[in-house]
């Protein structure tokens, strides 16, 4: 069976650092886009991060640049996202998804999981004091 499995998650002071993981099963990374997006309460998802498992391509969204950082272990078969400098406003469930056909920048510009092929149950990161 198909898996998406995110961990890391968790409360975080302002400023402080998370690294986020998923881990998938029954397929393998290097043939998918694969991406972290966020919803907080009463607002819209939003791309965080998108990969190219492939070519390392990578897209952020302008809300995170320069303070995270996607990357993949293929071997590992898992993505991460690495949060510094975190924010109050970076709270939110934290979702990553994988497809095959979307580009970078698209996948994380549509931001909607059901569009994608597989995509994980969440993992919440509180920014708080």
């Amino acid at each position: 069976q198909v898996q998406l499995v995110e961990s890391g998650g968790g409360f975080v002071q302002p400023g402080g650092s998370l690294r986020l993981s998923c881990a998938a099963s029954e397929f393998t990374l290097d043939y998918y886009v694969m991406g972290w997006f966020r919803r907080a309460p009463g607002q819209e998802p939003e791309g965080v991060s998108c990969i190219s498992s492939s070519d390392g391509s990578t897209y952020y969204a302008d809300s995170v640049k320069g303070r995270f950082t996607i990357f993949t272990d293929n071997a590992k078969n898992t993505v991460y996202l690495q949060m510094n400098s975190l924010k109050p406003e970076d709270t939110a469930v934290y979702y990553c998804a994988a497809d095959g056909l979307f580009t970078v920048q698209a996948m994380c510009i549509v931001a909607r999981l059901s569009q994608f092929e597989y995509w994980g149950q969440g993992t919440l990161v509180n920014v708080t004091e």
